[in-house]
């Protein structure tokens, strides 16, 4: 009595057999294989699904893939874009030094060249005048009196202690000097071409006055 109020007796409800209509047998295996049937089309269903999702991921996956190996290129492309044009600049900018470099060089030579030139020319006509001077000896014509004072006008070059912008002041004041110097020169020697030639004129006039006069 104790133990049946502890374990109070389960309530089992009054199970009835399935009813056979008409007598006929009941035929649990096609049941057990329609159920079987039905389970396995499910599972089909479900891992077809598996693998549906799984092919659409790979493919998102390759897409994806795809889209980085695209964007990688890309900027390998710029980075390599960028590099030409980094290089081409330095080029440019390398040509260009290179090219002022040998600009000023060449200017830098051709004054040097001028300043040697201009120094060689008052030397060469400073030493022209002091001949003609000799030769003329004491009488001196008007044309050797120009010759003495432009041989006077020549100062000795003090170069040495010169910067490069005195240098340049003072090859462009020997320029100008030599300028003046060529133009007087050229004044004289016009002016010997013409006393020459009239000198001959009046040469010849007088031998062919006595070829015409008869002998007395």
């Amino acid at each position: 009595g104790q133990e049946s109020k502890l374990f109070p007796l389960l309530f089992m409800p009054n199970l009835v057999p399935p009813k056979i209509p008409g007598g006929e047998k009941v035929d649990f295996d096609d049941i057990h294989r329609k159920r079987m049937e039905k389970d396995l089309n499910e599972l089909q269903g479900l891992i077809d699904a598996h693998f549906e999702n799984r092919k659409k991921e790979e493919e998102e996956l390759i897409s994806l893939k795809d889209r980085i190996e695209h964007r990688r290129a890309e900027r390998a492309e710029q980075q390599r874009i960028r590099s030409e044009r980094e290089k081409e600049r330095q080029a440019r900018m390398a040509e260009e030094r290179a090219r002022r470099e040998e600009e000023e060089a060449r200017k830098k030579a051709e004054e040097e060249a001028r300043k040697k030139k201009a120094f060689s020319n008052m030397m060469h006509f400073g030493g022209y005048l002091q001949k003609t001077e000799k030769k003329g000896g004491k009488k001196q014509t008007e044309r050797e009196k120009k010759k003495k004072i432009l041989s006077e006008r020549r100062k000795p070059l003090n170069i040495d202690h010169l910067n490069e912008d005195k240098l340049r002041d003072k090859a462009k004041e020997l320029w100008q000097s030599i300028h003046d110097l060529e133009a007087e020169k050229f004044e004289l020697q016009e002016k010997f071409k013409r006393q020459k030639y009239e000198v001959r004129v009046v040469l010849t006039s007088a031998s062919s006055c006595a070829l015409l006069t008869p002998a007395e």
